[in-house]
């Protein structure tokens, strides 16, 4: 539906010689509404959007002109209703979404009302890509039989997504075994602009994943959020967020010779993180950021947020139209996008000076060299020659200060395995498995403790007509060299350094030694088809790089068991042992359980330490290993050149290519075709361990028992104290369910064997799996214990005053049982890292009221008030520590009656002692939205409401 807001609605000539239609932004200027010329890019993007979607109701004039008139430095208190054009998810999130959906439409069945009023309004992709795991590696077959299992152990949950394919209209579906959601997003799902009924309008999206932000490198204004406000996106309602400051970084020099994209934005991390950008867009621009690619732009953008910006924004110009043309895209939709973004007055890269920003910081790329990240965060970077000191120097710090509190003595000491399973430097791979089986006969079904124990086994092996001896670990060592991610598999220059590096390195007579789990998994199957057209994947392969999926594995967890002897060895020895792969997110516990130290690095960076096979190796001064020569060969002498990759180039940009792989999902997926679900509108709730009904909207009324908490929150006791940087991979765990957690024995009790447990991102589709999931991350801290990791707590109550020792879960369902509210107290960037949703549905079905922190990522306090809990925030130099808070205390919350945006409320602290402490904290409910969300008790139960009651 158009209107002529300001006179705003414009002809749009395309270059087929067509007329179309579009929301002029130079109007706003010509009606005096501000310098519009003048904003940066995202902000006029963003307001095209709130012009294009006025209607008087969720949109008003009122808006516009707020936005219009934005103000570099103003005091950020205007809201803004944000319709975008589509929604992305991948199957993590995405399940769980469409959960909601279905128990959204099972409510208003129960109510006498249309389930059809519960449908996506806007067009909504699913990218089946999470779910595979490197069970197999180092084995030409290992594709098919880690996709083999994989669609045994996510069967449930593949009938599901197919069920909600047929029952809603706008709800399509990129099966398993495509790509990364990010980089088909980027390869495919994107489009510049959108037509509809004779209007042009700019690509704008919201996806179900943090690193959504890969798309803000080809001009899409687009972020992650928690499925909760997906959900709410997808039936109507505008993403509402405060206006932003926008930091400009301008980008000067060029990258030298050796220097990838993934050492720049390891770079722009750390720099970005130290000024502060959380909650804030970035917009690159300048002469710099010109000269890059848009693969490497999209390196850049995909990290955001690890750099805590809500986008890292990089404006259209010719490399956009370029990219778009090389991956596929038709003629006339390139040129409809070129003459859109010319018409507003959007094409090209700004240089200095030409936009108003909040704040400007400049990079110059000629500074920036080869590095790595790590071992706990993607912001600390290290540059390669000081690796090696690095780790030796945390290997002894105190774990206070953020170390391993190692002897120094026991850093080079060796630990022998129990025998010679793994001997170094020899593949001997066998396998029962029919070597030319790729997948399962159609029709037949395999459970997954028969495909774990007909994985391949690695047996002893004799070397000189003799036995080896057992195999040496030692800490430091790198058990896990992983090229994966979206992050940096879709940007070929990397790739193709990566085999080039190989090639090299076999040439030289360089190997990996077996027990080091190595794997690709590339985002799409664009990268293999280049690969092996350029002569590079059979060097990879035999490192032990072959191909192992095409998805999100070891970034996200999914990096599969050690070898049984290599962690049974970690595990006795308390080793602190390293993996280093190609990825965004290396906080403790995420990549593998058993690994400590997490190395982010370029793909041939870890092409290069997988041979080294330590991070106790300083790559600057020593060699990488000996040659068949009997010579060393240092990391110089096989690093590939620039000319070298771009020689190769051409491989990685063929239009047919893109199209011929991109053209029909299924025709390659047998294993998908052959699922079958149930039909109909209604899901009919099997009984399932992947998806269960959730309880949010169990006995679900017409008419809120508003959230306001008369009185306030009273007599609330801790259930959980912690310190900085708790990521939502503490507060939700991704990676392997434990026999002995809350989850591992509700699985146990459900007759699920341990081999058929899957994974917690498997199941996040059953909230009894993910409420005793929740703070249950074997590395999460709570401060209530002291010295403890894992997700435990004190029980207190007026019997109990020590405190009694048990599981989160446990207390927390007691807590429950006796009506006493809980909370949890954090410190700074609490909840910093992935977009999970569970992250707070967990929260709130374990009963907690309210978190207390230092200071928030934007995420998940989002999804705290979508699901009705309370954030707070400390003012002042205010903390858990500076108060003395150990968990043995109660608390009130009050002032909470009438809630409006970032209001003051009081805590009450009665201390054990019986004396009392009263201090006021920063409501971290920022929006008037919000305000109707939290008396709604959430999101979710608000906008079913509004949809059953119009």
């Amino acid at each position: 539906m158009t209107h002529t807001l300001f006179n705003s609605l414009q002809s749009l000539p395309l270059p087929d010689g067509k007329t179309a239609q579009f929301y002029s932004l130079s109007a706003l200027e010509e009606a005096g509404l501000g310098k519009v010329s003048r904003l940066p890019v995202s902000i006029r993007i963003v307001l095209e959007s709130v012009l294009r979607n006025y209607d008087d109701k969720k949109v008003t004039e009122t808006h516009v002109r707020q936005l219009a008139g934005w103000q570099p430095n103003a005091v950020r208190t205007h809201e803004i209703p944000f319709v975008v054009a589509r929604i992305v998810l991948q199957d993590f999130t995405g399940v769980p979404l469409l959960v909601d959906l279905a128990a959204m439409r099972s409510a208003a069945e129960r109510l006498g009302k249309d389930p059809k009023r519960i449908e996506p309004l806007v067009p909504v992709d699913l990218v089946v890509d999470h779910s595979v795991q490197v069970d197999y590696y180092g084995d030409k077959n290992a594709l098919a039989r880690n996709m083999e299992m994989e669609f045994v152990r996510n069967k449930e949950r593949y009938q599901f997504i197919k069920w909600g394919m047929q029952a809603f209209d706008t709800f399509k579906v990129v099966p398993p075994g495509i790509g990364i959601v990010h980089q088909v997003n980027l390869e495919y799902l994107a489009r510049g602009v959108h037509q509809k009924n004779g209007l042009v309008y700019p690509d704008t999206l919201v996806g179900t994943d943090s690193h959504t932000t890969m798309i803000n490198s080809i001009g899409v204004v687009g972020w992650g959020v928690g499925g909760i406000e997906a959900e709410a996106g997808m039936l109507g309602q505008p993403v509402y967020f405060l206006t932003p400051d926008v930091v400009g970084v301008n980008l000067t020099g060029r990258l030298r010779e050796g220097v990838t994209a993934t050492d720049l934005v390891l770079a722009v991390t750390e720099m970005l993180r130290k000024a502060k950008v959380v909650g804030k867009f970035v917009e690159f621009f300048g002469e710099g950021t010109a000269s890059l690619s848009l693969p490497d732009r999209a390196t850049i953008a995909n990290m955001a947020p690890e750099y805590g910006a809500t986008m890292g924004f990089f404006p259209v110009d010719d490399a956009t139209l370029q990219y778009f043309r090389y991956t596929g895209r038709m003629n006339e939709e390139i040129d409809a996008f070129e003459a859109y973004f010319k018409a507003q007055g959007l094409f090209g890269m700004p240089n200095k000076g030409e936009i108003d920003y909040s704040q400007e910081l400049q990079l110059d790329l000629n500074s920036i060299i080869p590095s790595l990240a790590g071992p706990k965060r993607p912001q600390d970077r290290i540059a390669i020659g000081n690796l090696k000191s690095t780790f030796t120097e945390l290997f002894s710090k105190p774990m206070a200060d953020n170390g391993y509190g190692k002897l120094a003595e026991d850093l080079t000491r060796p630990y022998a395995t129990r025998d010679a399973t793994y001997p170094n430097n020899v593949v001997c791979v066998t396998s029962p498995m029919n070597q030319d089986e790729t997948t399962l006969p159609p029709g037949s079904e395999r459970n997954v403790a028969e495909l774990v124990n007909n994985r391949p086994t690695q047996n002893p092996v004799k070397i000189n007509g003799k036995v080896d001896h057992p195999m040496e670990l030692h800490h430091g060592d790198v058990l896990i060299a992983a090229i994966t991610s979206c992050t940096n598999t879709s940007n070929p220059t990397v790739l193709i350094a990566a085999g080039l590096l190989a090639k090299k390195a076999v040439e030289k007579g360089l190997s990996v030694k077996r027990h080091i789990k190595t794997s690709l998994a590339p985002g799409s199957r664009v990268v293999t088809e280049y690969l092996t057209a350029a002569g590079l994947l059979p060097y990879l392969e035999q490192l032990g790089f072959s191909l192992a999926g095409y998805g999100c594995t070891t970034c996200i967890g999914n990096s599969g068991p050690l070898p049984e002897i290599v962690e049974e060895c970690v595990v006795k020895e308390d080793l602190v042992c390293s993996a280093v792969l190609s990825g965004n997110r290396n906080f403790e516990a995420r990549i593998h359980a058993n690994i400590r130290a997490n190395f982010l690095a370029s793909p041939p960076l870890v092409v290069a330490y997988a041979i080294a096979g330590t991070v106790l190796k300083d790559l600057d001064t020593e060699p990488l290993g000996v040659g068949k020569d009997n010579q060393p060969v240092w990391l110089h002498d096989i690093w590939p050149s620039s000319a070298e990759i771009a020689s190769l180039m051409e491989f990685a940009t063929q239009a047919d290519t893109f199209r011929q792989l991109y053209s029909d999902f299924t025709k390659d997926i047998p294993l998908w075709n052959n699922i079958t679900s149930v039909t109909g509108k209604l899901y009919n709730w099997p009984d399932s361990t992947y998806i269960a009904e959730p309880p949010f909207f169990q006995d679900f009324s017409l008419q809120p028992a508003l959230n306001n908490q008369s009185g306030g929150i009273m007599g609330a006791r801790a259930l959980a104290i912690f310190g900085d940087s708790v990521t939502t991979d503490h507060i939700s765990p991704a990676g392997a369910i434990k026999e002995t957690s809350p989850a591992g024995q509700y699985l146990l009790t459900h007759d699920v064997t341990q081999t058929d447990f899957n994974s917690y991102g498997s199941r996040r589709g059953n909230h009894h799996v993910m409420m005793r999931g929740t703070f249950a991350n074997v590395r999460i801290k709570n401060l209530m214990v002291p010295g403890s990791e894992g997700g435990v707590t004190l029980f207190r109550d007026n019997h109990t005053t020590d405190g009694e020792q048990m599981p989160i879960y446990d207390a927390a369902m007691r807590y429950i049982a006796q009506n006493v509210p809980t909370v949890v107290f954090a410190g700074k960037e609490y909840g910093t890292g992935s977009s999970r949703d569970w992250a707070a549905k967990g929260t709130q079905l374990l009963g907690v009221k309210a978190v207390i922190a230092e200071s928030y990522e934007r995420i998940h306090r989002s999804n705290l008030v979508g699901m009705g809990v309370l954030p707070l925030q400390f003012m002042g130099n205010h903390n858990a520590s500076s108060l003395g808070i150990k968990g043995d205390e109660q608390f009130d919350i009050v002032g909470i009656d009438t809630i409006h945006p970032q209001q003051e409320v009081t805590l009450v602290i009665h201390y054990k002692d019986g004396s009392q402490h009263r201090i006021p904290l920063l409501c971290r409910i920022d929006t008037a939205i919000e305000v109707d969300y939290y008396r709604h008790s959430g999101i979710l139960p608000y906008v079913l409401r509004q949809l059953l009651v119009s």
